[in-house]
């Protein structure tokens, strides 16, 4: 029941949706343009970067709360945090009240990866900046991310049980991540610089 209660609880609140909430205050529906996914990445290039920074923040924050609070409530559970972060991510992915229509959980992700391991996170957040600047595509820097963080964890702690729980959210992700990779061979993905530039606006 513990980790049933974990679970629940942190798939709520990685159901909240800060990119849904400034489409309804901005009149923009990121949810039906762009990429139309509800993630920091698709705000930056529809709203601004302004409003993809708060997006980001707000991912970010919930999956490190989900972990420390699951660890907090219940400490006797050894896999409480992780198992949290994981909710966390699918909570931002498949939210209940948008028909199961989210982001593609990155931010969220990085929160859970900071709350689990600070130093891993840091690591993995750099590489993240240096295979995105290089390539000029998140998606790619999103990949690397979600690749590294469970055969890390593995190579640190030794705990098969662990890396197998990372393993959902990064099996998830990418799969949802199929279509850009469809744009990047088709050449219609939108780079980091472009969506920046907002000269993808003018096109």
């Amino acid at each position: 029941m513990g980790y049933l209660a974990v679970i629940l609880g942190a798939y709520l609140l990685g159901s909240s949706s800060m990119a849904y909430y400034l489409a309804k205050l901005t009149k923009k529906d990121v949810s039906k343009n762009g990429s139309g996914n509800l993630g920091a990445s698709n705000t930056v290039i529809l709203i601004g970067w302004k409003a993809g920074v708060l997006v980001g923040i707000h991912d970010i924050g919930k999956g490190i709360l989900a972990v420390l609070l699951a660890g907090w409530l219940f400490p006797a559970l050894e896999y409480a945090p992780a198992a949290a972060g994981v909710a966390c991510i699918l909570g931002h992915i498949f939210p209940f009240y948008l028909k199961f229509k989210g982001g593609k959980g990155l931010a969220s992700y990085i929160g859970m990866t900071v709350a689990l391991n600070w130093k891993l996170a840091l690591a993995v957040i750099i590489l993240l900046v240096i295979v995105t600047l290089i390539t000029d595509y998140i998606v790619a820097g999103t990949m690397s991310t979600i690749l590294v963080v469970p055969a890390a964890t593995l190579v640190l702690t030794g705990n098969l049980i662990l890396m197998l729980i990372l393993c959902v959210p990064t099996t998830v992700m990418l799969f949802k991540h199929r279509d850009n990779f469809v744009r990047i061979r088709k050449g219609t993905e939108v780079g980091l610089r472009c969506a920046i530039k907002g000269e993808h606006k003018m096109k």
